[in-house]
């Protein structure tokens, strides 16, 4: 994969950097800035060698056309304060106002242009259409970095087809994640232990599958693992499940035997009456959902406290883990828990922990955990995910 040293000197050429920026925004406050910090490395790097910088970057999910509530411009002032240094702001990505803040940058300036999602090319469906974006973004321009690796799984114009219009090599962050991605899968430090929650069996099959094959304990929280409970017989009341997943997590079941693969489902879960924050709620055996005293129609919002220790002495006797989906609806202090207890393990343990980015970077986060009490922590989730699934992506290929 080429990287920053093959684009030479840098200095006084103007450098498009694609970043993700994608952070959560309660209005203008953003509430979480984890991305933000993350791409700073290779922003420092390429402004001590004298570049000129152009960040580009998505937030949210706009259909193709301004909105407001999905603008950049609190990112700019945010990245401001990291740098403590400049970062010009213009509210168009392409076009004549873009092209004039761009021809005003000097040595080590940083420009941040809006929402690349705003316009229908990034994400077109249609590779000319996408081409013809990158084109617009590559004028004027010497040089692209490729940093967004929350993006890199995405055939979109910025990630793919901008890296074919200009000489391109990936950024720093890109290369810490497929560094740490490569220590999951060539060859992990064994016992090598998997925590995977979240609410949907259905968003993981391809990675248990893959897992499988390389793992010698599977943890399986949050939703989904009530598709677990069921596909062994199981009542789970009014609990998420995914019935037509049951087949699928039975073959997982016994291939896991069959592997020696230890799979570990909770042994105790805690049951709401409803889904809010205030619910009445008690904790009751995983295989007994339905004795709590809301009957077949209790929820499953969190693994129990037994579960939590299983699950920490686990994780404390690995020696690589990698974490991806928090243990039940830990925005929820109720049922923040499981989620709690796993974040607290992996601090602790002597093992190379990975937080697999998306929710459970949001869940650490929120706990009160801080970046770097952990090995890593991913800065794109579904990138993770189908990396080690074992797909291509995209927005890696095009850099090799």
């Amino acid at each position: 994969m080429r990287t920053i040293e093959s684009l030479g000197d840098l200095r006084s050429r103007t450098v498009l950097v694609r970043c993700d920026l994608n952070v959560p925004l309660d209005g203008d406050t953003i509430t979480d800035d984890g991305r933000i910090r993350a791409s700073l490395t290779t922003i420092r790097e390429l402004r001590d060698a004298g570049a000129r910088l152009v960040l580009l970057s998505h937030l949210g999910r706009p259909k193709g056309a301004p909105e407001a509530r999905y603008s950049l411009a609190p990112v700019a002032a945010r990245m401001a304060e990291l740098l403590e240094a400049p970062v010009a702001f213009t509210g168009t990505t392409i076009g004549d106002a873009a092209e004039a803040a761009r021809a005003r940058l000097r040595d080590g300036d940083v420009l941040l242009l809006e929402n690349l999602r705003f316009h229908p090319g990034e994400t077109s469906s249609d590779a000319p259409a996408r081409a013809a974006f990158a084109s617009e973004l590559a004028r004027g321009a010497d040089a692209f970095v490729s940093d967004g690796f929350g993006v890199v799984h995405r055939r979109q114009a910025s990630v793919y087809e901008l890296a074919q219009a200009l000489p391109s090599a990936a950024g720093r962050l890109v290369e810490a994640e497929l560094g740490v991605l490569r220590r999951l899968t060539d060859d992990p430090a064994r016992p090598y232990t998997v925590v995977l929650g979240g609410s949907k069996v259905s968003d993981k099959l391809g990675v248990i599958s893959h897992l499988l094959e390389r793992v010698d304990t599977l943890l399986i929280g949050g939703g989904m693992l009530f598709t677990f409970l069921a596909a062994q017989g199981h009542a789970v009341g009014g609990s998420l499940l995914e019935a037509d997943q049951l087949e699928t997590v039975r073959g997982y079941l016994a291939e896991a035997e069959r592997r020696g693969v230890r799979i570990v489902l909770p042994s105790d879960v805690v049951v709401a009456e409803a889904f809010a924050a205030d619910a009445a709620h008690e904790v009751v055996p995983a295989d007994r959902i339905e004795s709590s005293r809301f009957g077949a129609a209790g929820l499953g919002l969190d693994i129990g406290p037994e579960s939590a220790r299983a699950f920490a002495r686990a994780i404390e006797e690995a020696a690589t883990i990698f974490w991806n989906g928090p243990m039940g609806v830990f925005e929820m202090p109720a049922f923040a828990a499981g989620t709690r207890a796993v974040a607290r393990a992996l601090t602790e343990t002597d093992g190379f922990s990975v937080v697999g980015g998306g929710d459970s970077a949001a869940a650490v986060r929120a706990l009160g955990f801080t970046d770097d009490q952990f090995g890593h922590i991913s800065t794109g989730g579904g990138a993770s995910l189908e990396y080690l699934e074992g797909k291509a992506l995209p927005g890696l290929e095009v850099l090799a």
